[in-house]
Order: C-alpha cells, then sequence, then structure tokens
C-alpha cells in the first residue's frame, strides 16, 4: 500500500501523523493498525486542544487523526485551530471515532474534513489513509501547476508590455530618421531641381526630365510623410483627441467612407502616455480592419473619459465578424489589441454579428490597480 507523497513514499519514508485522542487504548490500536498495514510512520499524540494548537503551530504533519468527541470540545474545534495554520487547509484531516452520527460526519467532510472512520473498522484506516494522502498530493500538485502557469502568464505579460514599449520606442526612432534624414534630403534635392527646371529654358529635354524628377520626389516626400505619421504621429504629441481626429479625417479622405466623431468628455489630462498609445493603435487598428474587411459605409468613433476609466470605441455598419474568423489562429490583429489593453490593466471587448457591423471596443483604468498575482481579466473577449 504505497501513496506518493512529494517526493517519497508511503513505504521508503515514515509519515509524520498527529493523533488526537483522550484514550490510550485507542491510541495504540492506531498504532497496531498502521503498523500491521506496513505504513511506516512517526506518531505523535496529543489528548487536548492546548496540546493539538501546540503542535500544530511548532510541527508539519504529513496527515492528522483525531477522534470526533473529546473532553471540552469536538474535532470540529481542532480543525478550526489547523486552518488557522500556514498549511492547515493542505494537511488532511481523518475522523477516527465510534460515536460519530453519519449527518454530523458528512457535515464535517463538506466543511472540508477528508473522511471518517469508525473505531469499530478501524482495519480501514489505513487505506483511507493513504487515499487522503493522495488526493492532498494531487492538490498540491494542481496548486503547483496552477501557480507555475500563473508566473508564466505574468512573465508573459511583462514580456509584451516590454515588446510593445520597444515597437513604440522604435518606430518613434524610425519616424524621426525619415523625417530628418530622408525627408530632408529629398526636401534638397526637390530644390536644386526647381533651379535647374527654373534655370532650363530652351533646352526642352532637360526640364522635360525635370519635371519628371519633381514629380517623383514629390510622390518620394508624400510616402516618407505617411509612412513616418504611420509608425509615429507627431500629432499624438498634442494629445490624445487631436491624434484620433487625425486619424479619423486621413481615414476618411483615404476610403472615401464618412466617419462620425463623438467626444462627450474632454477629462483627458490624466491620461498618461502609456494609455494614450494603446487608445490611438486601437482605433489604428480597428480602422485598417474596417478599410480592408468591413464594407462598410458609416464608422464612428467615440472616445469617452470619467473619472475611472478611459473608452474607446469604433464601430462600423459593415459586414461583421463571423466567429470562424476571429477563432483563425492567425487572427493576431484583435488578440494583440486584447493583450495590449491587459499590459495597462484594460480589456477589449469585440461585438459583432455577421451583417450587422462590429463594435470593438477598448477600456483603459485611468489608475489602474497592482495586478501582480491576478488573472487574465474575464472580460477580454477576442
Amino acid at each position: 500500500m504505497i501513496a506518493s507523497l512529494q517526493g517519497k513514499t508511503l513505504a521508503e519514508q515514515p509519515l509524520q501523523l498527529l493523533h488526537l485522542e483522550d484514550c490510550p487504548a485507542d491510541h495504540k490500536l492506531l498504532q497496531h493498525s498502521l503498523r500491521q498495514a506496513g505504513i511506516v510512520c512517526r506518531i505523535r499524540w496529543a489528548d487536548n486542544l492546548q496540546d493539538f494548537t501546540t503542535e500544530v503551530s511548532t510541527n508539519t504533519f504529513d496527515a492528522i487523526v483525531a477522534d470526533y468527541y473529546l473532553p471540552g470540545f469536538t474535532a470540529m474545534h481542532a480543525w478550526q485551530v489547523l486552518q488557522q495554520q500556514p498549511a492547515g487547509a493542505q494537511t488532511p484531516f481523518i475522523l477516527l471515532s465510534g460515536a460519530i452520527g453519519e449527518t454530523a460526519a458528512v457535515e464535517a467532510i463538506q466543511q472540508g474534513v477528508a473522511d471518517y472512520v469508525l473505531k469499530d473498522a478501524i482495519v480501514r484506516l489505513p487505506h483511507v489513509l493513504t487515499r487522503a494522502l493522495e488526493m492532498a498530493e494531487a492538490r498540491r500538485t494542481k496548486a503547483q501547476a496552477l501557480q507555475e502557469l500563473q508566473n508564466s502568464q505574468q512573465q508573459l505579460a511583462a514580456l509584451t508590455e516590454h515588446l510593445q514599449a520597444s515597437i513604440e520606442q522604435e518606430r518613434a526612432s524610425i519616424a524621426r530618421e525619415i523625417h530628418d534624414d530622408i525627408g530632408g534630403a529629398l526636401t534638397a534635392v526637390k530644390f536644386d531641381l526647381s533651379w535647374m527646371v527654373r534655370n532650363a529654358h530652351n533646352q526642352a529635354g532637360v526640364l522635360e526630365h525635370g519635371q519628371a524628377a519633381l514629380q517623383m520626389l514629390q510622390h518620394a516626400l508624400g510616402a516618407s510623410q505617411r509612412i513616418m505619421m504611420n509608425l509615429r504621429p507627431p500629432v499624438l504629441d498634442q494629445g490624445l483627441v487631436a491624434a484620433v481626429q487625425w486619424l479619423a479625417q486621413s481615414f476618411s479622405q483615404r476610403t472615401q467612407i464618412p466617419v462620425q466623431w463623438v467626444c462627450p468628455h474632454t477629462r483627458l489630462d490624466e491620461v498618461g502616455p502609456a494609455l494614450q498609445v494603446v487608445a490611438y493603435r486601437t482605433a489604428q487598428e480597428a480602422l485598417t480592419n474596417i478599410s480592408k474587411y468591413a464594407q462598410a459605409s458609416q464608422v464612428t468613433i467615440e472616445l469617452a473619459c470619467d473619472r475611472d476609466f478611459l473608452t474607446v470605441e469604433v464601430r462600423d455598419n459593415g459586414c461583421g465578424i463571423s466567429a470562424t474568423a476571429r477563432a483563425k489562429p492567425k487572427a493576431f490583429g484583435l488578440r494583440g489589441l486584447a493583450e495590449r489593453a491587459r499590459t495597462v490593466g484594460g480589456w477589449l471587448d469585440v461585438s459583432s454579428q455577421p451583417g450587422t457591423g462590429t463594435s470593438i471596443i477598448v477600456s483603459l483604468p485611468l489608475h489602474p490597480p497592482d495586478c501582480e498575482g491576478d488573472e487574465i481579466d474575464p472580460r477580454c473577449t477576442v
């Protein structure tokens, strides 16, 4: 009869047991029963609540076996004392009594007691003890696995936040280089070509090529400006409202889809840079998806801010997103937005039905709580 217990077995190392019993004969009977079953254990004995409290507060036990009725208290009083200890909830607590009724036994198990055995059937105790130890070890293993998963999620969240910050920094750096280096160089070349065109006079060939070069340069300048704005629009430094308005205007000019802008609140002074970037990127990604897939004729962007939350909603009247499309393994856009929101304590909600349009809402707390140790917000749906 062997049970695994934190890397040891009942046959290899002695178990540390505590027996709460006021009858010496019954204590000896328990020792004999376990010895007969081949369970090697060290048993400490307590016959009153004070000694029991001292034992569980100064020693660690693999299991506790207790009589139900004792002078002046019951085993449930001892159970409550055990729960106050750091590892009390993980220690199997088995009732071994000759007087407990079935109702009392069921109530005790409902409160967390592992099992009960009648003294007349003490031969069952080794089996019950082994099963209780196995179940306790299973709970410990599960708790450890959940803790490791939680740690992994926290590490992933920290990595995601770091990567997002790195991406934004890199975007800002690239945008500055485009503006300062490429844009400056193209502008200088444009000035030189303009001078050449103005002074070409009767040289028709030079004039024609110069004008063509000017057109290409103008195109390159426009492209560099567009790329720079997509990477890190300077208007974002002027505040979230201005940045999202510029985003809406650019989208409408590019796609010819009208955008209704709703901003009933102006309390945006408390919105930090990190939240502004999350809100802006959510609106940007939502508009990108609309232009690619929605087939919409109307878009609404609503920006709201109260004392606790910043909320951005982008909705359209397009074809909607099917559940199959949202569940695709490579549908990283919405998942990325949800993870980005989660890194600042917020969550993303996507509401869509085929043919009825789509609504994407990101809610960001202005004062995010300490989320260390928390699981992913269940409201985050993608």
